[in-house]
């Protein structure tokens, strides 16, 4: 997908659409079929300003599956009582880790577990003897969740836009950002089965939402009794909220349909470390020991820009708004799952730096989590690319052996990648995609405090390897 000056994020490809104001959004979509995820990229405005873009198959062709009849979008949701805007503002304030969310939700609706929202619990129909396609979409701010269905597995099919060899579970792992369409097969008596999501929570003594939302998969030749206020349908099994185990079966199950053009005769070979940290600040913070939380990448706490984007100021040749030395490698190694990482290692540095890369080079990353302050699994989003994923694990990663792991056939496609708790991923692809792309986790909190960092692009030869100029109603700074 090319997008260009259309990417969306605040200051990095363009500046805020202002009050009242329009920007109308350009892009092409080539060779992607499935589910995407729009949202918007300011602040927390992405709690209830999202939605699904479904990609059919062009005109003449069809499904590399059975067709479905028929098909149903899941956009999983956080809900909080309060303003999601003022929860993170508070928390900016004082330093301190913001509020958890109140509830969960499926299509707006929290579902019948929670208080005086049962009469409004989404449901889905269906019929008897079927195969439904069900997009599934994680839209959540700050939390990865398990999704099951009682009594139906579901048959994956496609991961962020991209076909998978088909794969059957009970249960999916999403974090925000990620979708999944499945396909299931409503082959169980007529009745009424709940969908249920609830939290993946990796990190040891963090608080998180320990509520689980709910919708109705319901059968229309249910008997009435069956569909009475009063008949509970059939509940999932799900994983509990700390098995780390389920969350990487998933992910292990996925990929790609058949032999992947994985980039070989790596150009650019990268080491990222992705964590959080504390920063020092005024008095009045209410963070760990006086400090603030932060997070970063190779020790740099990313600082988005205030007065022009990122983009505009590569292409205008503004200085001073970056600086193109972002480290390849962490400026420090040690042990970065250690179970006590010394706290003079706690502190990142905040800047604004980018890392360059030219047109066409094939780039490999290896996204290395680590344990200071808590160790979590970290849902690592880059805009402008999807990527194969070859490989995970746990522990600190190890080139001499690990690399063996390397799966060159059939990697999974995607956008998004889940880095282990306490471990690490690989990914590659190639830049062929002038512009600026920031890569952060999306988990909203850790992007606040500065889990990012953001490629450079060059332009290659020719208009058709070129970033184009920007559009006459690009926001104005």
């Amino acid at each position: 997908m090319r997008t260009g000056w259309a990417d969306g994020p605040e200051f990095v490809t363009q500046c805020p659409i202002r009050p009242g104001g329009s920007y109308t959004y350009r892009f092409t979509i080539e060779g992607q079929e499935g589910t995407l995820w729009w949202h918007a990229h300011s602040s927390w405005l992405r709690a209830s300003v999202y939605g699904a873009l479904i990609i059919h198959p062009k005109k003449g062709s069809a499904y590399p599956f059975v067709k479905p009849k028929r098909e149903a979008t899941v956009i999983l949701g956080e809900w909080w009582n309060k303003n999601p805007i003022d929860v993170v503002r508070e928390a900016t304030r004082t330093g301190a880790a913001p509020n958890i969310s109140d509830a969960f939700t499926i299509n707006g609706q929290p579902g019948d577990l929670y208080k005086c929202s049962s009469k409004d619990t989404t449901v889905f129909p269906v019929d008897a003897g079927e195969t439904n396609l069900f997009r599934v979409i994680n839209a959540a701010l700050n939390t990865e969740l398990f999704v099951s269905i009682a009594g139906h597995p579901m048959t994956v099919v496609a991961a962020d836009a991209s076909y998978t060899k088909p794969f059957t579970t009970s249960v999916l792992m999403l974090g925000p950002g990620q979708t999944n369409d499945v396909l299931i097969t409503t082959n169980q008596p007529p009745g009424r089965y709940y969908v249920a999501a609830r939290a993946y929570s990796s990190a040891q003594t963090v608080p998180f939402d320990n509520t689980t939302t709910t919708a109705i998969l319901e059968y229309n030749s249910a008997p009435c009794p069956a569909k009475s206020a009063n008949a509970k349908p059939l509940f999932p099994a799900l994983p509990a909220f700390n098995d780390t185990g389920a969350a990487t079966a998933f992910g292990e199950g996925l990929r790609s349909p058949s032999h992947a053009a994985v980039p070989t005769d790596v150009d650019e070979s990268l080491f990222f470390t992705v964590g959080l940290g504390l920063l020092d600040c005024p008095s009045g913070c209410q963070g760990p020991n006086g400090k603030r939380f932060a997070a970063s990448m190779n020790n740099v706490s990313f600082v988005l820009p205030s007065t022009l984007s990122l983009l505009q100021a590569h292409h205008l040749g503004v200085p001073g708004v970056f600086t193109s030395d972002f480290p390849a490698n962490p400026p420090l190694k040690f042990d970065y799952t250690a179970r006590n990482v010394s706290t003079s290692l706690w502190q990142p540095e905040r800047g604004t730096k980018l890392y360059k890369l030219k047109y066409g080079s094939k780039v490999q990353i290896v996204l290395q989590g680590t344990s200071i302050f808590a160790a979590e699994n970290h849902p690592i989003h880059l805009h402008g690319y999807d990527f194969y994923i070859l490989a995970s694990g746990f522990g600190n990663f190890n080139a001499a052996t690990d690399s063996a792991k390397f799966n060159l056939v059939d990697p999974p496609l995607r956008n998004t990648v889940g880095v282990p708790v306490n471990g690490w991923a690989v990914i590659r692809f190639v830049a062929d995609n002038p512009g600026i792309w920031i890569m952060h986790c999306h988990l909203d909190v850790h992007i606040t405090w500065g889990l990012a960092m953001a490629f450079i692009v060059e332009n290659g030869v020719g208009e058709l390897q070129a970033l184009q100029p920007p559009p006459a109603d690009l926001p104005a700074c």
